[in-house]
């Protein structure tokens, strides 16, 4: 038998289909999924592979809303924009705002996540000297921690308080909570000062209450801005506002040839 007979074949768990069945992490989508699961729970059981629990579901529902909108920024006026230039291209006017969704807009939740998960990793005891140790290896770095600072919200974040308080009424254990709020207070101590905690750390925290990977977080956030540009394409197709734009970024910007 040679290399190529003995090679095993690239798999997926996600989904198969033949000519009268389509099948979803082994579930019928016309028999078990359409009308009986909401997009929440199929994103999660399609993602993850396990029967979402009513806690996980109404974590990341939240999220979705929470991270949804958030105005004229850039990811917006790309789709905005695009649209306008090329009309008859709906999903190319989406992804020019998903092309524009990264940590400065949209934020940075799986970096986030993935620092907590390392707190979380660690012994009870030995937390807030892993916290620490973060902190000082994006300082050394000369790179901001991700979850804290943010250009709008200088005093407080009030999406912070409300996402935690829906996740630990749906039953969230609360560790990622408290790795989050144990950075916090260690970013306090090293820079001597206090930092806003943003929407990006509370949502790393509650996904990660949620079972979420924080490889899949900005999944998520993406998921939820894909929605919410879809929304504005629809307005500026009704009420169109890129030409102003347009019009406005001419005026505001001199060549200097």
């Amino acid at each position: 038998m040679n290399s190529a007979d003995s090679k095993t074949r690239a798999t997926t768990a996600i989904c198969g289909y033949d000519a009268d069945n389509i099948m979803i992490r082994k579930k019928n989508l016309v028999d078990d999924l359409i009308g009986r699961y909401s997009f929440t729970q199929l994103l999660l059981l399609q993602a993850l592979g396990e029967e979402p629990t009513p806690m996980q579901c109404q974590i990341v529902d939240s999220v979705l809303v929470t991270i949804m909108e958030h105005g004229l920024v850039p990811s917006a006026v790309a789709t905005r924009l695009t649209h306008y230039g090329a009309p008859e291209s709906f999903q190319g006017a989406v992804v020019a705002g998903l092309l524009g969704v990264g940590d400065r807009y949209a934020g940075t939740a799986g970096e986030c996540g993935a620092i907590l998960e390392r707190i979380v990793s660690a012994k009870q005891e030995d937390r807030r000297k892993r916290a620490v140790a973060e902190i000082r290896a994006y300082r050394e770095i000369r790179r901001p921690v991700p979850g804290f600072g943010h250009p709008i919200h200088h005093d407080t974040d009030r999406r912070v308080s409300r996402l935690i308080e829906v996740s630990t009424n749906a039953g969230a254990k609360g560790e990622f909570i408290a790795a989050m709020h144990l950075l916090e207070a260690s970013l306090q101590e090293v820079i001597g000062k206090p930092l806003v905690t943003n929407i990006s750390a509370a949502i790393g925290a509650v996904l990660g209450e949620a079972g979420v990977p924080s490889q899949l977080m900005r999944g998520i956030v993406l998921t939820a801005r894909c929605a919410g540009l879809v929304g504005h394409l629809y307005e500026e197709m009704n009420n169109p506002a890129a030409h102003d734009m347009w019009v406005a970024a001419q005026s505001a910007v001199d060549y200097a040839g």
